[in-house]
Formats: structure tokens, C-alpha cells, sequence
């Protein structure tokens, strides 16, 4: 179906919106996927918290123009899925873990805080762990010592009560 002037208006100021919020920017080609496939992609993402859309690569272009993604408009060729997040990992992620399993979707570049990535950089960003995965495993390395340090006063503790005795 094709857009009229106002249309592709809305759509540049639509995503234009969502990259001046982000942090990563993920493009994939998707040809040949099935309909259904593309819907657990979108519930996925949209569970992830990640902006995905299909788009005409000139309204995509001029949605990035002139932002820190301008760089990524060179890859912008084909038929694209675009993957838009604030998390810096979560749009590398959503599209990285279902072209793990549907080999249709190929990852074609990113950009992450302006920074052209390449396909294996796509990769490595989406195996970072998760902001809160991260702020958990900080949490427990932080309790670790604290937790050491109560067990060894109880055994000490213990032992002065059995002396005691």
C-alpha cells in the first residue's frame, strides 16, 4: 500500500521520535520469513521493551538523519525489520536470538551510541547480559564478603561457647 506526502510524514516523525530516545539501532533483512514467524518477533520485541518496524529504507534514512545513527543509513538496503531500543542491549538481543533460530532473518549491521557495528558486533552486543542481569550479579558479589564475614563471627562465636563449656 502505498503513502501518501502526510503518511510518510508521520511515519519520519513516528521513528524519529523513538532514535532520538535510543541507544541501539539494529537492522536485519527479512526475506522470505512467514507471517507468523514475524508476529512472535514482534510480541518478543514488544515484550523486550524494543521498537520493531518495517520501513521504507528512504523514510528510514531520513528518520536518522542528522542523529548519531546517520552512519547506518549506508546499510540501509533491501528489505529491512528495523530494531529500535534504549536499552543498549535489548534490540541487538530480540533480533539476535530469533535469527538463532529462524536462519531467514540475517542481521545486517547496528549502531550503538554511534558506532557502526557489523554483523559480528551485532553478535557480541547481544551477548552482553541485561542491565538488571548485570545490577543482580553486582548485587551478589557485593553481599559475598558481607555474608563471609557474618558465617566466620558465628563460627568464632560457636567456638568461644564451646571453649566456654
Amino acid at each position: 500500500m502505498s503513502l501518501n506526502l502526510n503518511d510518510k510524514k508521520a511515519v519520519v516523525a513516528e521513528v524519529s521520535a523513538q532514535v532520538a530516545l535510543a541507544q541501539t539501532i539494529v537492522v536485519a533483512e527479512y526475506r522470505g520469513i512467514q507471517v507468523g514467524h514475524l508476529t512472535q518477533l514482534r510480541a518478543k520485541a514488544r515484550a523486550e521493551g524494543v521498537y520493531l518496524r518495517v520501513l521504507k529504507n528512504t523514510l528510514a534514512r531520513r528518520a536518522v538523519e542528522g542523529t548519531a545513527f546517520a552512519d547506518l543509513a549506508s546499510s540501509m538496503t533491501g528489505p529491512l525489520i528495523y530494531s529500535i531500543s534504549v536499552d543498549a542491549v535489548a534490540a541487538a538481543k530480540v533480533i539476535n536470538d530469533f535469527a538463532k533460530t529462524n536462519d531467514k532473518l540475517v542481521v545486517k549491521a547496528g549502531n550503538y551510541a554511534g558506532k557502526q557495528l557489523d554483523k559480528a558486533a551485532v553478535t557480541a552486543l547481544a551477548s552482553i547480559p541485561s542491565r538488571e542481569v548485570l545490577l543482580s550479579q553486582l548485587a551478589g558479589i557485593m553481599k559475598a564478603p558481607v555474608a563471609g564475614f557474618a558465617r566466620g563471627l558465628a563460627a568464632l562465636s560457636a567456638k568461644k561457647e564451646a571453649e566456654a563449656a
